[in-house]
């Protein structure tokens, strides 16, 4: 608990020096005099008096031997950080690779102490981050949200100067006002796609981006990066990503996002983020419509790539999947069956540290976003920092984002396309049959089959990163998407008369795009969004399984997010300890469903139940228990990936001819059903 408390203090304020007071002044770190900066040393005794005396908890650290990290001083402590920049990403995992090792908390402790006033605030968070969540000792350390830490990568810069006001005037905490965040301040309605603002610039769903990179880190030591099926999950992911995008432009009026295939063509969408750094009070740079793309030529970082070699890297890519092999470093072919290979051609393509040949087949995710974040300044002549795509906690608010993903993810349902279609015995379930699937809203007398979306207005305190602002609570509100609860109520006959298990596999996706046209199943199946899965156990004879929507496999609870994480919050009783542990990756919950529209928006809802003995991987699990609710995206710490199935099954894979519809599909399976909802938009704001 003294290491949860002593981590949790270091992480708050990051860009305030170690010494100064935390927990709203009721923590303070007692460091050794040695570990003081250059600027501060000579004024030790002066800063012991001033800012440890009065709090209630005092925590020394100890004088540990440190070891040499000017290799990580390279990147300078005000300048802009990106995990898409080889430079700044071998850094980062070396310095991932320091903390990882170091023999004991303790010292970690005192290392990381040391290093944090000396190195670059970004990449320090994480790299700690990253080593706490995967060291033996330390991996239960409660971790702050990327929000608290640095607001400014999530909020519109004018509230700080109003947050900072209403700090500092107003003394008494319980009578200072919440300082509103007004949506949609990126675009005005006359552009298209300022529609779906909602959904780039949500602060969960770019909260769930830099988690999920954050548990599955690109660049760190291969022993920290490889973990179950990693590659899988970097596809799914962001497939899912793609398709819940796309589902929702359609509720708008708006065409699916067309991948950024033509890497030499105009980009038609502009993107103004009116985003500032707080590490150095610059402008997030702006991406004007019709920019291209450029050969790299950034002395600042050592990013030196041309446009030839980025479509060289895809190239080869697409050559090895229609191969069925790539060629590892020392020359060996390895093939991409249907077991592994979309595993190896996620780390491939991501180019994490478990790519089979870098050298080869490059780094065509990462660089991609490096092309479309220095589109502005490709050369670095008007020193100009990386737009939002060069950050993973602010890329997914640019609708470039989801063309650049939208061409990744064709590379890997090419790589599907080439697997033959499942079979009989894959798809189906002797003896089980699913009469049906219905949702209801958790109200009296709500109607079946009609979900409810709306907006809801959230509070968050910001003051842990308010560096330099004032102590205790200062809370904004911001809006967002939300939908009324709802419980799904399935149907299933037994027949085999003796006990089975299995899995329910829940999808939802669109019956029409945005000009009302049915869709076929080709493209239909590239739009299902997984909204649950869950085991089930099935008694002879009838059954009726009941699930609530927020026990989602996919999502997050919102509130995990947002609460406060500090040692003076910090429960001590072991079981409340686990109900409060920061487990943030997920989806967030409340963007489980599209948004729909005022006049309803009709909708596929798909159920499976596939058979347990094919779905099993070996390993029981508590769904409820720990960070184990947001699985289907985020996988089990420390364990394998609990289902053996491809993940998307079964609508990864092509199909025959004749299926022409999702009912031609589920027709020679008695173990599918399906029916068609209604999602309503409702323009109201409701307070949370």
């Amino acid at each position: 608990m003294t290491e949860n408390r002593s981590f949790q203090a270091l992480l708050q304020r990051p860009i305030e020096p170690t010494f100064m007071p935390k927990d709203n002044g009721k923590t303070s770190l007692i460091i050794p005099e040695e570990y003081l900066s250059d600027r501060y040393r000579p004024l030790a005794g002066e800063l012991q008096t001033r800012f440890t005396g009065g709090a209630d908890v005092e925590i020394p650290v100890r004088n540990v031997e440190i070891p040499d990290i000017t290799f990580a001083e390279v990147i300078g402590r005000r300048a802009a950080f990106s995990l898409f920049v080889e430079k700044h990403r071998d850094i980062a995992g070396r310095l991932i690779d320091l903390f990882a090792k170091l023999p004991d908390a303790s010292t970690l402790m005192g290392v990381a102490t040391y290093a944090r006033d000396r190195l670059n605030p970004y990449m320090f968070q994480y790299a700690l981050t990253v080593a706490l969540q995967h060291r033996p000792d330390t991996k239960d350390v409660l971790i702050p949200s990327i929000l608290e830490l640095f607001p400014d990568q999530f909020v519109d810069p004018s509230v700080f100067p109003k947050l900072r006001e209403e700090g500092n005037v107003v003394q008494d905490q319980v009578k200072r006002d919440t300082v509103n965040i007004e949506p949609n301040y990126t675009a005005s309605d006359r552009e298209p796609e300022q529609r779906m603002a909602y959904f780039r610039e949500d602060i969960g769903v770019n909260m769930h981006h830099w988690h999920w990179h954050l548990v599955y880190p690109a660049g760190a030591p291969p022993e920290i990066a490889r973990k179950d099926r990693r590659g899988e999950l970097f596809y799914y992911m962001h497939s899912q990503i793609i398709a819940r995008y796309n589902a929702d432009r359609f509720c708008n009026r708006l065409a699916r996002a067309k991948p950024l295939t033509n890497l030499r063509e105009p980009i038609t969408e502009a993107y103004f983020p009116k985003m500032v750094r707080s590490l150095n009070n610059r402008a997030y740079p702006a991406r004007h419509d019709n920019q291209v793309m450029r050969d790299l030529n950034r002395v600042d970082n050592d990013t030196i790539i041309t446009v030839d070699e980025l479509q060289r890297w895809r190239d080869r890519i697409i050559q090895a999947i229609d191969q069925g092999f790539v060629v590892d470093s020392s020359g060996t072919n390895i093939p991409l069956d249907d077991t592994r290979g979309i595993d190896i051609l996620g780390d491939l393509v991501e180019a994490s540290t478990l790519s089979v040949n870098k050298r080869l087949y490059g780094s065509l995710h990462n660089s991609g976003h490096d092309f479309l974040a220095y589109i502005h300044d490709p050369d670095y002549r008007y020193l100009e920092d990386f737009g939002v795509m060069g950050d993973v906690t602010t890329a997914m608010r640019d609708p470039v984002f989801y063309r650049w993903h939208g061409m990744i993810d064709g590379l890997f349902r090419r790589f599907l396309d080439t697997l033959n279609p499942y079979n009989a015995t894959q798809l189906g379930y002797t003896g089980i049959k699913v009469n049906g699937i219905s949702a209801r809203v958790n109200r009296p007398n709500a109607p079946a089959n009609m979900l409810l979306t709306y907006w809801q207005k959230t509070q968050v305190d910001l003051a842990a990163g308010l560096d330099f602002g004032p102590q205790g609570n200062v809370f904004a509100s911001f809006t967002h998407l939300q939908h009324a609860p709802f419980t799904y109520k399935i149907k299933v006959t037994n027949s085999t008369g003796s006990p089975k298990r299995g899995t329910a596999r829940i999808f939802l996706a669109p019956k029409v795009d945005e000009r009302g046209t049915n869709m076929q199943f080709r493209e239909q199946r590239q739009l299902f969004i997984e909204l649950d899965k869950f085991g089930v156990n099935l008694k002879p004879g009838e059954n009726t399984l009941i699930r609530k929507s927020d026990q989602s496999s996919v999502t997050v609870p919102y509130e995990r997010s947002f609460r406060r994480i500090g040692t003076a919050e910090t429960p001590m009783d072991q079981r409340q300890l686990a109900e409060f542990r920061f487990c943030g990756c997920g989806w967030p919950h409340h963007m489980l469903l599209p948004k729909g529209a005022p006049e309803g928006v009709q909708f596929d809802l798909y159920v499976m139940i596939s058979n347990f003995d094919d779905d099993t991987v070996g390993q029981e699990f508590d769904e409820t228990a720990d960070c184990n609710d947001a699985h289907s995206f985020c996988g089990l710490r420390d364990k394998l990936y609990p289902d053996k199935r491809t993940m998307g099954f079964p609508f990864n894979r092509g199909t025959e001819a004749a299926v022409q519809t999702l009912t031609d599909f589920m027709r020679p399976y008695s173990n599918m059903a399906s029916t068609n909802i209604k999602i309503k938009f409702t323009n109201t704001v409701i307070k949370s």
